[in-house]
Formats: structure tokens, C-alpha cells, sequence
């Protein structure tokens, strides 16, 4: 079976479909990573709108040329659980999930003012959190195939591509080598959705001085930049290195 990469996935709906739902997916994990709680929140939204429009073309067996947002969305939702004819997270799992993203975006402050709550953290992480499970059943029902390759495709769609930062594979390289040390592991961090092992920084920059490099390091966690996991050498970006990061990009990108 041939392997199904961020390129390939979910290829079988019409394009007008396929794009806007892997660009609203990748807008929520920029606008995640950057600390822009509404603007990830706002994108769920329409998440929720393109994956409905996909689950409803899927039931009748013909596909809308685009995304259409229903008059009634929860109720819309709960149609879709009358067709036994579809897999069991096309019927019940999803249909359920979509209204609980949805009320994210309409009823926390967000689509409409007046809410109970401001965007935030909290409620940015939901967000994340449930559309990545549904792509990933997307992915896995469309291609047959495991949850844990499902999940992994559904981690390459969620890199987050920065201009400056060259991948292949699983090898990274900030594409500005005169950069400084510090805004090379910055921009790295930023382009991965997960943490990421200390050694691979220090491959991907080719930096040779891995004491000096750990000291580094162990500054930017002080500077609360990173958050380093010396114990066993893993390293993840924190909000105000996701800044940093971002004023990089605009600099030089």
C-alpha cells in the first residue's frame, strides 16, 4: 500500500473541498502557535463548516463543488446520525464532536460578542486538540489505514512551514545560515508542532560545539524562550520564543 504523506491525503474529495480543509487546519495550528487565540478559534469554525460539507457529501454519494454552512448546524449535524451507511465515526462520533468546535467559536466570545469568556489558551487547545482528531479520522477512514499512521500524517499537515526553514524528510535547515545561534534553534522550534530532541537541533544547525550549544540552551529555558528538558534532552518552544520566532520571520523571511 503506498504511503500516504501530507501530499496525498484525503485526495479522493474534490479539491474544493481538500483545500480549504487542510488550509483552515493549518491556520488553527499558526494562529495556536503564534498566541492568536481568536483568530485559531475563528478558523475552527470553518473547520467545522468544511468538514460537515464533507461528511454530508459523503453520506448522499456526491460531493458540493465547495464548503457550505447549513441554516441549523446542530441540527444539521444530527442528520447526518441517521445514515447507518457510513463508517460509525461518520455517523455518530464526528456529527457529535462537530457542534461542541462549533460553540467554541459562536458562544465563548469569539464569532459573536457577549460570551462568557474571553479566547484563550484553555479554549485555543480544545480547538486544536478536536480538529486534529477529526482530520486524522478523516485521513484514517478515507485511506484505510491505523490511527497511529493516521496521526502521523495529520503531524506532517500540522508543521507549521516557515519561509525560512528548508525540510526533507526528517531533517530541518534554517535556510539563512549567518543567522545567530539562538534565532537558528528559535526558528526550528517554531517550524515542529512537538518537542523536539536537543541532538537533532544541533544536527539540523551543524553546529559543532555541543557544550556551548547545551549552554545555550539552558539560557533560552532561563529566558523562558524554551522550555529545556535537559533530563533527557528534548526542548519545546514557549509563547514568548513563538514571538520571537515570528518577529524573525518578519525580518528575514
Amino acid at each position: 500500500m503506498t504511503k500516504v504523506t501530507r501530499d496525498t491525503a484525503i485526495s479522493g474529495i474534490p479539491d474544493g473541498l481538500r483545500t480549504p480543509l487542510l488550509a483552515e487546519f493549518g491556520q488553527i495550528v499558526s494562529n495556536f502557535m503564534e498566541r492568536r487565540w481568536t483568530s485559531a478559534e475563528l478558523s475552527g469554525g470553518r473547520f467545522c463548516e468544511i468538514v460537515y460539507t464533507i461528511l454530508d457529501g459523503h453520506a448522499r454519494g456526491s460531493y458540493a463543488a465547495s464548503p457550505a454552512k447549513p441554516a441549523n448546524f446542530v441540527d444539521a449535524c444530527r442528520r447526518l446520525e441517521g445514515n447507518a451507511a457510513v463508517p460509525r465515526s461518520f455517523q455518530i462520533l464526528i456529527p457529535r464532536l462537530l457542534p461542541a468546535l462549533y460553540e467554541i467559536r459562536n458562544n465563548r466570545n469569539v464569532g459573536h460578542v457577549g460570551g462568557d469568556v474571553n479566547p484563550d489558551f484553555m479554549d485555543s487547545s480544545a480547538v486544536v486538540s478536536m480538529s486534529s482528531w477529526i482530520l486524522a479520522e478523516l485521513v484514517r477512514v478515507f485511506h484505510s489505514i491505523s490511527t497511529e499512521e493516521a496521526q502521523g500524517v495529520v503531524t506532517e499537515l500540522a508543521e507549521r512551514r516557515l519561509p525560512l526553514v528548508w525540510r526533507s524528510g526528517e531533517l530541518r535547515r534554517v535556510l539563512k545560515p549567518e543567522l545567530p545561534l539562538k534565532s537558528q534553534v528559535l526558528l526550528l522550534l517554531a517550524s515542529s508542532p512537538s518537542k523536539v530532541r536537543a541532538d537533532d537541533l544541533l544536527k539540523w544547525i551543524g553546529y559543532r560545539g555541543k557544550p556551548y550549544f547545551t549552554r545555550l540552551l539552558r539560557q533560552l529555558h532561563e529566558a523562558r524562550l524554551i522550555e529545556f528538558h535537559e533530563a533527557v534532552g528534548e526542548v519545546e518552544l514557549l509563547p514568548p520564543g513563538a514571538d520571537e520566532a515570528t518577529s524573525i520571520v518578519a525580518q528575514y523571511g
